[in-house]
């Protein structure tokens, strides 16, 4: 504050107690308190006034320009924008019709997998039926039956992706050789033997 540390305040207020005295000290704070709140507020209202002198003159529109000269590349995107007329979004256009559908397909999504959860929740309440009443036919019967277990039917799996063509054409004959059956060769018979003759 005024460029003063807090060793010359200390000194400063040791001083003021010494000359001024306990008695009138908090008077003088009151005053220099209520004194300094009323220079803030003559300050306060000078620096409104002055902007609002301002925005009448049409200072604040050369000092935007005179930003924007400072930065050309800011200033150089924001002309570009407004020739494009990107400058801000228009309702009705690509972009909501895009969002409109991003829409329908996550509803779609939401109601298939809710199908899924619901399809699975049914099937466990038909496997604990089952488990139920095996267990009620065993002690009505009083014999320990054999343990029955229900069969739950899997849930469907998705298709899997079809392989790129081409990769079937470049193989084609690969897997021919593969796939065929080896040709069946009449038995092979092995030719009678030439019995050398003895010499007489």
């Amino acid at each position: 504050m005024f460029g003063m540390g807090w060793s010359e305040m200390v000194l400063i207020g040791i001083v003021a107690l010494i000359v001024i005295g306990p008695k009138d000290l908090p008077n003088m704070f009151r005053t220099l308190g209520q004194f300094t709140g009323k220079a803030r507020g003559m300050a306060r209202e000078f620096s409104r006034a002055m902007e609002a002198a301002a925005d009448e003159s049409g200072v604040k529109d050369i000092s935007k320009t005179i930003k924007a000269a400072a930065n050309p590349q800011k200033f150089g995107i924001d002309k570009i924008r407004e020739a494009t007329g990107m400058s801000g979004f228009k309702p009705g256009g690509a972009t909501e019709a895009l969002s409109k559908e991003r829409q329908e397909t996550k509803a779609k999504y939401d109601a298939a997998a809710t199908k899924i959860v619901e399809d699975r929740k049914a099937r466990e309440a038909q496997a604990a039926a089952i488990a139920a009443s095996a267990a009620e036919m065993e002690a009505d019967a009083g014999v320990s039956a054999p343990a029955v277990v229900p069969v739950v039917a899997p849930a469907p799996k998705p298709k899997a992706a079809a392989k790129p063509k081409a990769a079937k054409v470049a193989n084609a004959p690969e897997a021919a050789a593969k796939a065929a059956p080896a040709p069946e060769s009449a038995p092979k018979t092995a030719a009678p033997r030439k019995t050398p003759k003895a010499k007489a």
